[in-house]
């Protein structure tokens, strides 16, 4: 079908997944590199949880924020501005000489790569008819997976011949790379692109309509949030995203920390989970649309891809309680991030299910707003629980799987089209 109708939408999802790609070895650089910037700088485990909510708080502001600037700006201006602003600040960690400047950047870091989620998932619904979201969202976030594959070898390599501050330095470039192909070839929108060919844009904009996608009107936030809808997008993220936060975060501290490793090590285990993740994202795009093109409905599909993600992550995180070898709690990650993947891509593309595409980047926004918050709280909770193992945290994190769920099922109810009344409202 995409061979009939053009690959176009395919090279702009591409582009964005590319820029995932280098988000995530810019955010994960400082957790692979711990235990020798740490050593520099003077700073704790506690430190490194005062680091992270820093980061995840600015992000979770960030989310928000440009969920309306992609919304007011457009696709195009709102990724390069992200970008340019993330680009910068990763680069200025090789000027660190204390803990207080490093706080800042993590905070100017969060704020600015938090606006790749509300970006892509604005482009989703602008390039994608409904039956090719959830692939086209799977495609992203195997960016995300892919950028915890490389980031971990990439940058203990790096790290070996520059050290850390020339690490730093070295991948603030590539997002500056990034934007000269993006800017060459994002020229417009669908509508007004003028490398698209007719039979494509005709494909889009016709799936889009019959999604409910075809007013674009800009929804006051005030109004949004008075859906039961919004509410099940934001509080299954909510929910689930600290599992995935759990791994970014502190998959190379558990592995220093239950066996020993030093950077190199780290270097040579921590990409394992990520393989997982990149199938899953891949698996429940592909399984999400052979539902749908089989007839069985968007419904149907988000449901049943949702479903086993989470019965997949729930079983694998109990039995990582009891994992003894380094081996084995990589390869039970990576189903974990298997499921997870399968099940947040379809979460994901929910916002753009249920409203027109005004409206994405803010529900896209202010649930990852809600996903950090969650976050959060686990955040703090790492340090306190994982004093002698971390199984606790993983009997934590299995306990959450089943309400987010729940959230989505009971509070967002059937995944079809949300009728909106026209309004007049000016934010």
């Amino acid at each position: 079908m995409s061979n009939i109708k053009g690959r176009f939408r395919w090279c702009v999802i591409g582009l964005i997944a590319l820029a995932t790609v280098i988000n995530y070895i810019d955010r994960n650089a400082l957790a692979v590199m711990w235990p020798e910037v740490s050593k520099d700088i003077g700073a704790t485990k506690e430190d490194y949880a005062l680091l992270v909510t820093i980061f995840m708080i600015f992000y979770a502001f960030g989310q928000s924020v440009f969920g309306r600037i992609f919304d007011a700006i457009g696709t195009r201006m709102g990724f390069a501005l992200s970008i340019i602003f993330w680009s910068l600040s990763i680069a200025a960690h090789s000027l660190v000489r204390s803990l207080p400047l490093l706080g800042v950047l993590r905070a100017t870091l969060g704020i600015s790569e938090a606006g790749n989620w509300p970006g892509a998932a604005k482009a989703n619904a602008l390039w994608f008819p409904s039956r090719e979201r959830a692939l086209a969202q799977g495609i992203f976030n195997a960016g995300a997976s892919l950028g915890g594959i490389v980031s971990a070898p990439l940058v203990a390599l790096l790290f070996v011949y520059f050290g850390w501050r020339g690490t730093f330095l070295v991948i603030g470039i590539l997002g500056f790379l990034w934007l000269i192909p993006w800017l060459w070839f994002y020229k417009a929108d669908p509508e007004k692109h003028p490398s698209l060919s007719e039979e494509e844009r005709e494909y889009i904009l016709t799936g889009r309509t019959e999604a409910g996608q075809d007013d674009g009107r800009r929804i006051p936030l005030g109004e949004l949030l008075r859906y039961r809808q919004s509410w099940g997008v934001i509080l299954s993220r909510f929910f689930l995203d600290p599992v995935w936060w759990l791994f970014v975060s502190w998959l190379p501290i558990y592995l220093a920390e239950t066996f020993g490793f030093d950077v190199k090590q780290i270097g040579l285990f921590a990409w394992v989970p990520f393989v997982g993740a990149m199938f899953g994202s891949l698996f429940g795009g592909w399984l999400s649309g052979r539902i749908i093109a089989a007839g069985g409905g968007v419904h149907k599909a988000r449901t049943l891809t949702i479903a086993i993600g989470c019965a997949i992550m729930l079983p694998a995180l109990l039995f990582t309680i009891g994992a003894g070898e380094p081996l084995s709690a990589v390869l039970l990650i990576a189903c974990i991030l298997f499921g997870f993947q399968m099940a947040i891509g379809n979460i994901q593309t929910l916002p753009s299910d249920f409203f027109g595409g005004g409206a994405v980047g803010s529900l896209a926004g202010i649930s990852g707003t809600a996903a950090v918050a969650g976050t959060l709280i686990t955040t703090w909770l790492v340090p306190v629980l994982t004093k002698t193992s971390y199984a606790p945290i993983f009997a934590l994190s299995a306990a959450i799987v089943p309400i987010s769920f729940l959230c989505f099922w009971l509070i967002g109810g059937r995944v079809e089209p949300v009728v909106t009344p026209p309004t007049n409202t000016q934010e």
